[in-house]
C-alpha cells in the first residue's frame, strides 16, 4: 500500500458498445458491489437498514452528502483546473503550488476552503489551465520561465523529496495511472511527480528533472437527450521534455519544433528531457483529451475508495472479529456462571458462623463504594472520555450514513471537531454526577478542570507542532485566524456548554451506593504475584488494542501515505467490538481483584483498557520504522506527536468504557446480595 497506490482492475473499452444513459432526474445508481444508494426520500426511514447493509458493503459503501450536486456542462464550456498543495510522503510537510516556480495566472484566487481544509493544510488556487468541455488540445504553451539560483535550489530539493503536485477539476483530485507489469491491473496515484532523478547515458551525474509537459485526460458521461456532460475522471501523464523552438519567442503563440500538432509532432516520452538548471529557461505545455465513459457520475469516486486489497482486508478484519467475539463470549459464559454460583451461596448464608466464614467478594462491602485517591482528577477523565465518546459514534454514524463522503473535503474533520464541541454537556454532566456520588462539593471547580485538562494539553501539544510547521514554511502551518476561530469554539461554545452540563448533573440528587461504606478502612491482604496492579493492568490492555490494530493499519496508511480512507462500515463495526471487548476484560480483571479481597478498583478499571493506548503507541513507533520514509527531524517529530495526542485520546476513552463497565458491574453485583 505504500507510495499511495490505488488498484483497480484494468477492462479495456468494448467497441461498439452504447453509453448508459443518465438522466439528471434519476436517482444515480452504483455499478459496483462498493457502493450502496439508498433513494432520497427513503433515507431517514430505512436508516436502521441501511447501516446494516452498509456495515457488510465493501470499502466505498456510501451515498453523496446532500447539496454536493453533480455539474452539467455543454461542449465548449470552460473547465477550470484549480491547483491544490504539494504533498510528500517523506516530510509530511505540505506546500502551496505557487511556492515552486511554475505558471502562474494573471491573478491567484485562493478558493473559500471549511475548517478541515484548513486543518489539513489544503490551499486551493485558481492555474493557468484551462480546458473548454470536449475539445481536445495539443501542445499548448503555457508560459516560459527563467529558473534562478534560489529557485532551482528549491525545485530539487522537492524533487528530491518526492513531492507530488495535486490538482482539482470539478471537485475530482488528479490521478496519475500507471499500468502494472505483474498483474492485468491499472495503479493509480494520487498527484504527479514534481519531478525526478536521473543520469544521461554514460554518466553517472544524478541530474534532477522537472516535468514540464502534462498530458491530461478528461473522462466524461454524456446525456444522449441533453447533449450535456458530467466529469468522471481527471488523469495525467507527466513527461520531462526539453522544448526548441524556432525563430522569436511570442508566447503562447509560439511555434515549437518538439512539440507541434501541424506536424505531427508530439510528446510521448521523456527522452529528451528537462533539466533543472540555473539560469536555463523552462517552457511548461500541455495537452488535453476528452474520453466518453460508462462509468456514472454517482460513481466516479470508486477508483479513488476501491482498496488494492481488499480480500485481505476484509480476511483480516473478519478473522480478528471472530477471535475478539470468542474470546468474549467465553469471558462472558465464564461470568455469569461463577456469578451466579457466587450469589446463590450468599444469599443462602443462614447462621452467623457462616457469615463470619465468608470470603472473596463480598467481604470487601463496606468498602468497595469508598472514594479512591484524586478522586476529582478521575471525575474529569470520565467526564472526557464520555465527551469522547459521544464525538466518535455520532460521527461515525452519519459518515456510515454517507453524510461525510471524501468529495466533501475537509468535512470529516469539521464535523468531529463541531460534534467534539457540542458533546461538551455531555462532559460536564458526568464528571458532576460522579463527582456528587463521592460527596464533593466544589461543582465549579470539577467544571473548570473538565473544560480545560484536555483541551488544554491538546492545544499546547497543537501549537508547539504547528510553530515547527510555521518554522519550515509549510502551508500546513494553521493560520492565526484559523487558531483564532479554534480557542472561540473552545471558550465561545465548549467551555459554556461543560458549564451547563454540570449544573444539570449536580442539580440532580447523588447516586447512592448499594451498600454502606465503612469508616474504618479494611486491611488489603498481601496479592498473588499475578494480582500485581501493573501486570493486571498491563494484560487488560492487550485485548482492545487486538481489537483494533489491523483497522489502525489502514486508518495510519490513509493519514501518512495520503490514501483516501472510506471504510467506516468495518470502522463502526470494530468500534462496537472494542467497547464490548473494553468492558470485558476489566469486569473479569476487576471480579479478580474483588475476589482478592482488593477494593481499590476505581482508577485499576480505568487504566487496565486504557493501557492499550500504550500498545498503540508503540505500535505507531513500529508503524514509522516499518512503512515510512520519513528522514526529516520536523518531520519525525510532529508524527511522533500527533500520535501522542492520539494515544492520549485513545487511553481517555478506552479507560472511560471499562471504568462505566466496572461501575455498571460492581453497583449490580453488591445490589444481588444481601447485606446485614
Amino acid at each position: 500500500m505504500g507510495g499511495g497506490l490505488l488498484e483497480v482492475p484494468y477492462k479495456p473499452a468494448r467497441a461498439g458498445r452504447r453509453p448508459l444513459r443518465h438522466r439528471p432526474a434519476d436517482p444515480p445508481t452504483p455499478r459496483s458491489r462498493a457502493q450502496m444508494r439508498a433513494p432520497a426520500m427513503l433515507r431517514w426511514a430505512f436508516a436502521a437498514a441501511a447501516l446494516a447493509a452498509l456495515l457488510s458493503a465493501a470499502p466505498a459503501a456510501g451515498f453523496y452528502l446532500p447539496g454536493v450536486a453533480p455539474t452539467d456542462f455543454a461542449k465548449g464550456d470552460e473547465l477550470m483546473v484549480k491547483v491544490n498543495k504539494l504533498t510528500s510522503i517523506k516530510t509530511q510537510l505540505p506546500y502551496t503550488y505557487y511556492s515552486l516556480p511554475f505558471c502562474k495566472p494573471n491573478t491567484i484566487v485562493d478558493s473559500s476552503e471549511n475548517l478541515g481544509e484548513v486543518l489539513r493544510g489544503d490551499r486551493i488556487e485558481n492555474s493557468p489551465y484551462a480546458f473548454q468541455m470536449r475539445e481536445p488540445k495539443m501542445c499548448q504553451i503555457v508560459c516560459k520561465l527563467t529558473v534562478t539560483e534560489k529557485e532551482a535550489k528549491e525545485l530539487k530539493e522537492k524533487i528530491e523529496d518526492e513531492y507530488r503536485v495535486n490538482m482539482v477539476l470539478d471537485n475530482l483530485p488528479l490521478v496519475v495511472p500507471v499500468q502494472r507489469q505483474d498483474k492485468n491491473t491499472i495503479a493509480y496515484q494520487g498527484g504527479y511527480h514534481v519531478g525526478v532523478k536521473g543520469q544521461y547515458s554514460g554518466s553517472k551525474e544524478e541530474k534532477h528533472f522537472i516535468h514540464n509537459h502534462l498530458s491530461f485526460l478528461v473522462k466524461y458521461h454524456k446525456d444522449e437527450e441533453s447533449e450535456l456532460s458530467r466529469i468522471v475522471g481527471f488523469e495525467v501523464k507527466p513527461y520531462s521534455i526539453k522544448h526548441q523552438f524556432d525563430g522569436k519567442w511570442n508566447d503562447a503563440n509560439t511555434r515549437l519544433s518538439t512539440c507541434d500538432p501541424h506536424d505531427s509532432k508530439f510528446v510521448i516520452n521523456s527522452e529528451t528531457p528537462q533539466e533543472v538548471e540555473v539560469g536555463k529557461d523552462i517552457i511548461f505545455t500541455y495537452d488535453v483529451r476528452f474520453e466518453e465513459s460508462e462509468v456514472k457520475w454517482a460513481s466516479r469516486w470508486d477508483t479513488y475508495l476501491l482498496m488494492s486489497d481488499d480480500q485481505i482486508h476484509w480476511f483480516s478484519i473478519v478473522n480478528s472479529l471472530m477471535i475478539v467475539l470468542f474470546l468474549s463470549g467465553m469471558v462472558a459464559m465464564i461470568m455469569m456462571r461463577t456469578l451466579y454460583r457466587d450469589i446463590s451461596q450468599y444469599n443462602q448464608l443462614e447462621t452467623q458462623e457462616e457469615a463470619q466464614e465468608e470470603t472473596g467478594w463480598k467481604l470487601v462491602h463496606g468498602d468497595v463504594f469508598r472514594p479512591p485517591i484524586n478522586s476529582d482528577l478521575l471525575c474529569v477523565y470520565v467526564g472526557t472520555g464520555v465527551q469522547f465518546f459521544g464525538m466518535l459514534l455520532v460521527t461515525m454514524i452519519f459518515a456510515v450514513l454517507g453524510f461525510l463522503s471524501p468529495s466533501n473535503r475537509g468535512g470529516l474533520m469539521t464535523a468531529m471537531l463541531l460534534v467534539w464541541v457540542l458533546m461538551g454537556l455531555l462532559a460536564g454532566y458526568s464528571s458532576s454526577r460522579l463527582y456528587k456520588m463521592f460527596k464533593g462539593s466544589e461543582w465549579k471547580q470539577i467544571t473548570l478542570r473538565t473544560a480545560f485538562l484536555f483541551p488544554g494539553i491538546a492545544f499546547v501539544i497543537f501549537f508547539i507542532l504547528n510553530a515547527l510547521i510555521w518554522g519550515e514554511k509549510s502551508s500546513g502551518a494553521v493560520p492565526f485566524t484559523t487558531m483564532f476561530a479554534l480557542v472561540l469554539l473552545w471558550f465561545g461554545i465548549s467551555v459554556p456548554l461543560v458549564f451547563v452540563g454540570s449544573y444539570l448533573g449536580f442539580k440532580k440528587p447523588a447516586m447512592e451506593p448499594p451498600v454502606k461504606t465503612n469508616k474504618i478502612p479494611r486491611q488489603i491482604p498481601e496479592q498473588a504475584w499475578y494480582m500485581n496492579p501493573l501486570f493486571t493492568i498491563l494484560i487488560g490492555g492487550i485485548l482492545p488494542f487486538g481489537a483494533v490494530f489491523i483497522e489502525l493499519f489502514f486508518i495510519l496508511t490513509s493519514i501518512w501515505l495520503h490514501q483516501f480512507y472510506y471504510i467506516f462500515g468495518f470502522l463502526f463495526l470494530v468500534f462496537v467490538i472494542l467497547i464490548i471487548t473494553c468492558a470485558e476484560i476489566t469486569v473479569v480483571l476487576c471480579y479478580f481483584q474483588l475476589c482478592s479481597e482488593d477494593y481499590n478498583w476505581w482508577w485499576r478499571s480505568y487504566l487496565t483498557s486504557g493501557s492499550s493506548a500504550l500498545y498503540l503507541f508503540l505500535y505507531a513507533g513500529f508503524y514509522f520504522y516499518t512503512k515510512l520514509q520519513i528522514s526529516k527531524l520536523v518531520s519525525g517529530i510532529l508524527y511522533f506527536g500527533y500520535m501522542l495526542l492520539a494515544s492520549f485520546s485513545f487511553f481517555v476513552l478506552t479507560g472511560t468504557i471499562g471504568f462505566c463497565a466496572c461501575f455498571w458491574f460492581t453497583r449490580l453485583i453488591y445490589s444481588s446480595v444481601k447485606i446485614d
